[in-house]
């Protein structure tokens, strides 16, 4: 009998980690245990993606698993999100899980970061994603039921009304040529709230939409500044 590799799987809320987990409910010999999201230490909130935990704790209940939260400075120190991350993995190997998973579809130099970071801590990763064509992803995520709201975008790249609307083909015939159909280089992000692996809808509403700037160097040390939209998305009690 094949054994059952046990897997935590990156969860960050949206379309991409949504449709690694029904995948690997499809595959033989892998069993998603349980998921773990990294938050700002402060805000509670994931990354650039602007959803704050307890909507992220509701989808794993509605999902059936645990979820464990993982906490880093607002400062976007890098060390300290390794030292956070590395401490998590430590702990999944003394409860026998040695497998983590990925939404990733082909940027390789974060693929590359994420191997040789669980490399160093014993780790495997898995990518049930990777390589596959955005567009045909994205189409059959659609087609299967899967609903999720877009929450957060480039401001240059994605206009302030798509926020909080539905991702479906009308948002994606929409698109400029130049943006990925997944929003694979983080032109936009997404909440999914509905969909075959849920065992109801997440209750949300709208809120306002935000505008902020960030700033940060490229690989020359010349400093961009980009703005972002977000839609504050809120659990329904």
């Amino acid at each position: 009998m094949k054994r059952i590799i046990p897997i935590s799987l990156a969860w960050l809320g949206g379309k991409d980690s949504a449709y690694a987990l029904y995948h690997l409910n499809m595959t033989r010999g892998y069993q998603v245990v349980r998921l773990h999201t990294t938050f700002g230490e402060e805000t509670k909130r994931v990354g650039l993606h602007g959803i704050d935990e307890s909507l992220i704790q509701k989808q794993a209940s509605l999902l059936g698993l645990p979820l464990y939260s993982i906490y880093y400075p607002a400062s976007g120190d890098n060390q300290a999100y390794e030292k956070a991350m590395a401490e998590y993995l430590e702990q999944l190997k003394l409860e026998g899980i040695f497998h983590l998973a990925y939404g990733d579809i082909f940027l390789e130099d974060l693929k590359q970061y994420r191997e040789k970071q669980l490399e160093k801590a014993g780790v495997q990763p898995v990518f049930p994603l990777w390589g596959r064509n955005t567009l045909q992803l994205i189409n059959e995520f659609i087609q299967l039921g899967f609903m999720t709201a877009i929450c957060a975008a480039d401001a240059d790249k994605v206009g302030e009304g798509w926020l909080g609307k539905v991702l479906d083909k009308e948002f994606l015939d929409a698109l400029p040529p130049s943006v990925d159909p997944c929003g694979e280089h983080g032109e936009f992000h997404t909440f999914c709230f509905d969909g075959p692996i849920f065992s109801e809808k997440v209750p949300i509403e709208m809120g306002d939409t935000l505008k902020k700037s960030y700033s940060f160097k490229d690989n020359k040390g010349k400093i961009h500044s980009k703005q972002f939209w977000f839609k504050n998305i809120k659990l329904i009690d």
